[in-house]
């Protein structure tokens, strides 16, 4: 009997020089999603994702925008892949860019002060939006996001588990941005419980297939099949 469950498809990386036609919109339209997904959860006021908690509070004590730190947080995790022997790709520098621009022109579409109805609407919405932008970019397979190389790499060099080493970092991310005056409410909850499962539902329907991935299991390298990329998968 088949599985029911949703088997993710290859999403290790794969070079820029492989159909970038196909691939680079995929890319930077998902990042363009993700980011203005992150200006609809600041404004329904509901509570923002870890990361975002982190630049809601750094806003309260800088003048810098919301794009600008977090493409300043970007480059500073960028700077901890040095000790962990990481490389960056195109796709993590296009992370950085794309991500505070389309954040903060987000914020200057969406207008602030909203009632309950339209914030819990801008709730769902920026949580549907961001799962659908994580299946988006990350199906483009040009690399993972300075925050999200940090979570490998970690892992990698500590041989602890992907999912040990992601929750230690964003939980002391949200505890530092909290502290600061991050906005923390039922919507963290929320994007904790729902983007996952929603952006591995969707991922199989963009994730881009290799020549040799796409060939079949007779042509494919041995053991390619069996892989599974873990570095989008919390989309940042």
């Amino acid at each position: 009997m088949a599985s029911t469950r949703t088997t993710l498809p290859p999403l290790g990386y794969l070079p820029l020089g492989e159909r970038p036609l196909r691939r680079l919109p995929q890319l930077l339209s998902g990042l363009a999603l993700y980011g203005f997904s992150l200006a609809l959860l600041v404004r329904a006021s509901l509570g923002v994702n870890p990361w975002s908690v982190l630049y809601d509070g750094l806003t309260r004590h800088t003048p810098l925008s919301f794009g600008t730190i977090s493409a300043v947080v970007g480059v500073l995790a960028l700077l901890g892949w040095i000790p962990l022997r990481q490389r960056p790709t195109f796709g993590t520098f296009a992370n950085i860019a794309v991500l505070a621009l389309s954040s903060d022109l987000g914020l200057l579409l969406v207008p602030p002060y909203q009632g309950l109805a339209a914030r819990s609407v801008l709730l769902a919405a920026g949580i549907a939006v961001n799962a659908l932008a994580i299946a988006v970019y990350v199906g483009a397979r040009l690399g993972p996001g300075p925050r999200d190389g940090l979570m490998t790499g970690a892992a990698a060099v500590t041989g602890r588990s992907l999912r040990f080493v992601r929750t230690v970092i964003e939980l002391t991310v949200l505890a530092a941005g909290w502290l600061l005056g991050g906005r923390v409410g039922v919507g963290t909850v929320l994007y904790a419980l729902a983007v996952g499962p929603v952006a591995q539902l969707l991922l199989p329907r963009f994730a881009y297939r290799g020549a040799a991935e796409s060939a079949g299991p007779a042509q494919a390298p041995a053991g390619r099949d069996r892989r599974r990329d873990v570095t989008g998968a919390g989309g940042r």
